[in-house]
């Protein structure tokens, strides 16, 4: 597999990439599988498949009480990527996170790729929100994304969390990391999301790839930014179509994603979640025009729940 999945563009075009999420615990991979036929032929470069850390919740038990149990609602993350490349030839790139996983788990699951021939990353700090508090403690977790990637630098220079040697790491892992063009909810201000950007740059990300963004002059404004603190690296938008009504407002929310009022003024006219849909297509198909318009590496789709909409604007664009 392509360990540069950013080396060029094909015929001129920006590559194709979309995500995928592993289906909910006790669902069959088939429903991914779905979502691949379905996008398939525009010849992706490469498909993420997210991963998720274990979430506590409530569980009645036969006498009515309430105990407090660990459930993995998407499992499966290294599997998948694993049975992506083995039943379409596609490079998959697995998401690696820090929050919810330890240090010796993150190991294990490096071990266990490298045993498969998977050597494209997209490491992330994922969501810390519902994390019980020893699974924050620094000795154990990884505290931030850099720190990750450190941990995935030693492992391609050889060794192990206790120093001791790895044999056999044939292909070291090549890998992308999170960029945010409209600055992270965390970040104390703009110029602190350039300086990790490009900390994540300088320590051997081989590209970056944003949060999803609805404003292009956020992104090129962003990417300017970038190249002029020196940040070289392919900085790779994300796009998501929205589909429903109810995400003119809960994806700003979530995502800190500002949606322009021209295209929110049109979504609010919308009287089914159809109409949005159709809507969304047709603004995500002039945004990906206009970005291909400025050159850029690659385009790189969130399919949750976007699917269909996603395989319109490619059919438009590729």
């Amino acid at each position: 597999m392509n360990n540069n999945i950013h080396e060029h563009k094909k015929d001129g075009k920006p590559l194709f990439s979309f995500e995928i999420l592993p289906p909910l615990k006790g669902n069959s991979i088939f429903k991914v599988f779905r979502i691949i036929d379905k996008l398939k032929e525009f010849d992706p470069s490469y498909i993420n498949i997210t991963s998720h850390h274990s979430e506590y919740v409530l569980k009645e038990q036969p006498d009515g009480s309430l105990r407090r149990v660990s459930v993995l609602k998407r499992p499966g993350t290294v599997a998948i990527a694993a049975a992506i490349q083995n039943k379409y030839g596609i490079t998959a790139v697995p998401h690696i996170i820090c929050k919810g996983f330890s240090k010796e788990e993150t190991e294990y699951a490096l071990l266990d790729l490298n045993f498969l021939g998977i050597s494209n990353l997209l490491l992330l700090r994922g969501d810390c929100k519902s994390l019980e508090t020893v699974q924050q403690d620094p000795e154990l977790y990884n505290e931030h994304a850099t720190d990750l990637q450190a941990q995935v630098n030693l492992f391609n220079q050889g060794f192990s969390l206790d120093g001791s040697r790895l044999e056999g790491i044939e292909t070291p892992f090549s890998y992308g990391m999170a960029c945010y063009p409209e600055k992270h909810e965390e970040a104390p201000n703009f110029d602190s999301d350039i300086y990790w950007a490009k900390k994540k740059v300088d320590g051997g990300a081989s590209y970056l790839v944003t949060q999803m963004f609805f404003d292009n002059e956020k992104y090129f404004s962003f990417v300017e930014r970038c190249r002029e603190a020196g940040i070289k690296v392919p900085i790779i938008p994300g796009i998501k179509p929205i589909v429903t009504r109810n995400q003119l407002n809960v994806l700003p929310r979530v995502f800190r994603a500002d949606i322009p009022e021209v295209f929110a003024s049109e979504l609010r006219k919308c009287r089914s979640d159809e109409e949005a849909a159709q809507c969304g297509v047709e603004w995500t198909t002039q945004q990906c025009k206009e970005l291909i318009e400025h050159g850029v590496d690659c385009l790189h789709f969130y399919t949750l729940r976007a699917s269909d909409s996603v395989r319109k604007v490619a059919e438009q664009i590729y």
